[in-house]
């Protein structure tokens, strides 16, 4: 896309209901993508609620008002484009990309999504067995099953530690009334931002939106009470068995939030240690990292222990996690592969890290944030992601806070973040595989 900068061109407007909305024309091809992101994501959930956000996601494709459910799909698809939703833990998100002809429909199908979706208790019932069997396979896969397990022992009072598809017991127990009740105190204009990037006129979008938006009204939203997280002052372990062909080693630091001056820090140090990603969910894996250079690959990958290492660091409204994921490889133990990593975890801390590799982690990262908002749709997501866990403007200042990363920030943090007290140690053993386990 032409312009060097993500934010350049972007136009913010703020309607009386409280409802955001930004603007960017970009007129490189016929397209244009709308988002609609709301403030609301497992974060805002408690016990016994656990996966409402997610489930809320799903019957929001199920019919509104004026949109009857078996037409949803309909109204985008003639127009070549596609449409589609997540639900993470700071955020829930709905997107349609199609040419631009189409603007009105995307406009009108999220104005019926904020106010109109209905919730049949019919529908309900048909995604309470989809959402459970979604959960249960996410439970089949070793790897995300010892994620989950890694998050809950990492984090002990923060929503965050909530995983975001729900629990099993909660799934089963929630009614209509409870998704409806947080459908309506969460999908409010004053806790969105609409954004529209691609080949349109910007005073022609806000006179649609104003038409399509303007009389859904605004309200109060839930006061959030979430616990900030205790400093961890000691090593804790998971181990997860079951049947399976691999071991799973994961080790999880706390993170801090992407307002806070260490993020960028850390940021760099996991493009060193991993090879750079993304800074959203949705842009993280996308494009494979480049890891040919990145000091774990070589020590684990090329020094035969695994067969993938992964860095997960992204930008979250509160502190997370960055977690290290390792696939071992057949006839390498856990506690091996364990010790290979926390020893060169141990050199970073103690400073070895050069001045070129530092250099090279930013250059990888300078080209990611041009993959992240390389086509309207991408954009669009990073201008709404951004604003839902800071504000969009941040967008635009990734770059120059990547630059002024040096080889003391990344000493630094590696010192003080990476410290054994802080970590969380997740060993996933098949019951088939060895026999040693976490001490």
């Amino acid at each position: 896309m032409a312009r060097s900068n993500p934010i350049d061109g972007v136009r913010e407007h703020v309607l009386a209901n409280g409802l955001k909305v930004l603007i960017r024309e970009e007129h490189t091809a016929p397209l244009a993508s709308v988002w609609c992101w709301y403030r609301v994501g497992s974060r805002d959930e408690s016990p016994g609620l656990t996966g409402v956000s997610h489930w809320c996601e799903h019957m929001n494709f199920k019919g509104t008002t004026n949109i009857p459910r078996d037409q949803v799909k309909g109204i985008i698809e003639p127009f070549g484009g596609f449409w589609n939703g997540y639900t993470w833990i700071d955020m829930t998100t709905y997107v349609e990309t199609a040419s631009a002809e189409a603007l009105d429909r995307m406009l009108f199908i999220e104005a019926e999504r904020m106010s109109g979706c209905l919730y049949h208790p019919d529908d309900v019932a048909s995604e309470r067995t989809v959402i459970i069997s979604e959960l249960e396979g996410g439970e089949n896969d070793p790897d995300q099953l010892l994620d989950q397990h890694v998050v809950e022992t990492a984090l002990t009072t923060h929503p965050y530690r909530h995983p975001t598809i729900g629990r099993i017991a909660d799934l089963r127990s929630m009614s209509r009334d409870d998704l409806h009740s947080h459908y309506r105190s969460h999908y409010l204009p004053n806790n969105a931002t609409l954004v529209v990037v691609g080949d349109v006129d910007e005073a022609d979008v806000l006179a649609r939106v104003h038409r399509y938006f303007d009389a859904i009204p605004n309200g109060a939203l839930p006061v959030a009470s979430r616990a900030s997280e205790p400093e961890q002052r000691g090593e804790r372990r998971v181990a997860v068995s079951r049947e399976g062909a691999t071991s799973y080693l994961k080790v999880a630091y706390h993170a801090p939030a992407v307002t806070e001056p260490d993020f960028f820090p850390i940021l760099v140090l996991d493009a060193v240690l991993t090879g750079a990603k993304g800074l959203s969910l949705w842009a993280s894996f996308r494009t494979p990292p480049p890891q040919r250079t990145a000091r774990l690959y070589r020590a684990l990958v090329d020094g035969g222990v695994a067969s993938s290492v992964q860095g997960l660091l992204v930008a979250t409204a509160d502190p997370f996690l960055y977690i290290l994921s390792v696939t071992v490889n057949a006839g390498v133990s856990l506690a091996a592969a364990e010790a290979r990593l926390l020893g060169e975890l141990d050199h970073v801390r103690a400073g070895e890290v050069r001045e070129e590799d530092v250099v090279v982690a930013r250059n990888q990262l300078r080209t990611r944030l041009v993959f992240d908002a390389d086509s309207v749709t991408n954009l669009g997501h990073q201008l709404g992601y951004f604003d839902t866990v800071a504000d969009w403007r941040l967008l635009g200042e990734l770059l120059p806070r990547i630059e002024a990363v040096t080889l003391a920030d990344v000493r630094r943090v590696a010192a003080a973040r990476l410290e054994p007290q802080r970590r969380t140690v997740g060993w996933f053993e098949p019951l088939t595989g060895v026999s040693e386990r976490p001490a």
